[in-house]
């Protein structure tokens, strides 16, 4: 068995730039989630949202702490784990000769991994059989940046964020309901012709109202909500 904490961290925005924010969960060695939090960015890019989520997990944890992160996001894995020492050679400058894209947090990520053993692990997203604390901190960032507060275990929350279900779909196909929201852009009229399931667990449409378990829910874009709500549909 091994002794590392496991971990997993997400970043959202809606807009890609947009209203953004960032989320991790941390679990015991068994992988049993014990603590979240989550926090707003304001108007900001996915990728910043990730950095930031790997940056405010790694703070969370003590120096010399042996971890093991879960992302899917290849970006900021990548810019950690295999682009960053070259870009310090060069002095922070690209392969282009280009400034390095979100230098500071980049930097500050850097010193922490210094202090600490970390494991990164890739895990793809929105998938059914995926893993549950990916899923979780997905659910958590992507509830950030559409309330814009902060969220947590530290701010009260007795109970961790509930990932909407995902479906899963053959290699290089979407599900039909994805394809038929994504078919006209994600606008009101194709949500609301997306076939509806009933909803395992409770959760938040992207218009910011909850729904229950049992309800009956729709894809909207990338997110699950009332069917035909064309607000929702607008946000994603």
């Amino acid at each position: 068995m091994s002794d590392r904490i496991i971990a997993a961290c997400d970043g959202a925005a809606k807009g890609n730039p947009g209203p953004a924010a960032w989320a991790w969960v941390i679990a015991d060695t068994e992988g049993r989630p014990e603590r979240w939090e989550a926090g707003p960015l304001g108007r900001a890019t996915n990728n910043v949202g990730e950095l930031t989520a790997l940056e405010r997990l790694l703070e969370a944890v003590a120096p010399g702490t042996a971890l093991q992160v879960r992302m899917d996001s290849q970006y900021a894995m990548k810019a950690v784990t295999q682009w960053l020492p070259n870009w310090k050679r060069n002095g922070w400058r690209t392969a282009a000769g280009k400034p390095v894209a979100n230098q500071e947090l980049v930097q500050r990520i850097d010193a922490l991994l210094a202090e600490r053993d970390v494991e990164f692990r890739y895990v793809p997203a929105h998938r059914e059989d995926g893993d549950l604390l990916n899923a979780i901190a997905d659910q958590a960032a992507s509830d950030g940046a559409i309330a814009q507060q902060a969220a947590g275990t530290a701010f009260g929350a007795v109970d961790m964020p509930v990932p909407a279900p995902q479906r899963s779909a053959p290699a290089g196909r979407k599900p039909a309901a994805a394809r038929r929201a994504g078919g006209a852009g994600g606008g009101g009229a194709s949500a609301s012709r997306a076939r509806t399931i009933k909803a395992k667990f409770r959760g938040t449409c992207p218009c910011g109202k909850p729904y229950a378990a049992g309800e009956s829910i729709a894809k909207l874009g990338t997110r699950w909500g009332h069917p035909g709500c064309d607000a929702a549909a607008a946000t994603v």
